[in-house]
């Protein structure tokens, strides 16, 4: 069968795409695969679900104009669907005095972002999360929290019901591109678009490939570990507390997160996975992690931060390193 647009990827920039592509495009004929038995199966389903503000982002870039209004746009649907989210706020905490020019910094950006954020004390920390102490900090009333993988469900509900195909367990093998369409071969069976639209998170540059592109970047996995705070503890996080990050690092660092279900995970850490899926030390694939050694990328990304990334692998072996990093 021919479509007019073709969506490799369940998760939610894949199916984001497809319901706004049905969106504006209401005569359009939509198809959306996806290789797992289920859509959000993998780094979509596996985040700390949260609905950020865009204070981090450098001020005009597309990340801090595209965080803010998708924000809005996720807490429309989320409200339309009755799915749930919550503003809860967070706070990002600075324990150490070499941290403090990096908060003002960040404070500085959210200004600059319009995002409403105010400079707090040490007590004003204690008054919104009793159980955290800092020198200084900023207060974000509007980060939020959702439950992501249900609002992937509903997007390929809502996309199914108005006649559009989300095909599951369909693995893609090759792309075939021609002046007048475009052939993608699956392990199930073929189909043609008009418009081929990749957004298949973990494994995006390989479809470029496919296609006969030059991929713009190459995917480096790294696996993000949580622990979830027992029950008799869930009352020691109100909402979501944040360290300082590094900005040389392309991570937050540990955090507590309360869920909407009212659990509470404490992390990500942040260690390079094994495979491209590898989601515990045990799941090894040879050519995804030589092909990670060998890109130059990586190399100068481990040769800058070797010390970091040596604390991060600590931290994943030791349940004690772990839990020391949350306590600062």
């Amino acid at each position: 069968m021919h479509f007019d647009f073709l969506i490799v990827g369940g998760g939610l920039v894949g199916l984001g795409t497809a319901w706004q592509l049905s969106q504006r495009f209401s005569d359009a004929t939509i198809c959306l695969i996806e290789k797992e038995s289920r859509v959000a199966a993998h780094q979509s389903g596996r985040n700390s679900g949260v609905l950020h503000s865009g204070i981090y982002y450098k001020p005009g870039s597309l990340k801090a104009v595209t965080c803010r209004a998708g924000k809005l746009l996720m807490e429309e649907f989320c409200q339309q669907e009755e799915i749930a989210y919550e503003n809860c706020g967070k706070i990002i905490v600075a324990t150490e005095e070499l941290e403090l020019p990096r908060l003002q910094s960040i404070y500085e950006r959210g200004l600059q972002n319009q995002v409403r954020c105010t400079l707090i004390d040490a007590q004003e920390i204690v008054e919104l999360e009793p159980h955290a102490a800092g020198l200084k900090g900023i207060h974000v009333p509007d980060a939020g929290i959702v439950d992501y993988p249900a609002v992937c469900r509903k997007i390929m509900e809502k996309l199914q019901s108005v006649g559009h195909k989300v095909q599951l367990n369909t693995e893609i093998r090759s792309i075939e591109v021609n002046s007048e369409s475009v052939i993608v071969n699956s392990s199930n069976e073929s189909f043609q678009a008009s418009f081929l639209i990749t957004c298949g998170g973990l494994h995006s540059d390989r479809l470029v490939a496919m296609s006969g592109q030059q991929p713009p970047a190459r995917i480096v996995p790294f696996r993000g570990e949580y622990y979830e705070l027992l029950p008799d503890a869930h009352h020691l996080v109100r909402n979501l507390i944040y360290p300082v990050p590094d900005p040389s690092f392309p991570f937050l660092g540990v955090h507590f997160t309360r869920m909407v279900n009212g659990e509470v995970e404490c992390g990500p850490n942040a260690v390079l996975a094994l495979s491209r899926e590898g989601y515990t030390w045990g799941t090894l694939r040879v050519s995804d992690l030589v092909e990670s050694l060998t890109y130059s990328g990586f190399q100068q990304l481990a040769l800058k931060h070797w010390r970091m990334g040596l604390g991060e692998i600590q931290r994943s072996l030791s349940k004690a390193a772990f839990v020391k990093a949350l306590q600062r």
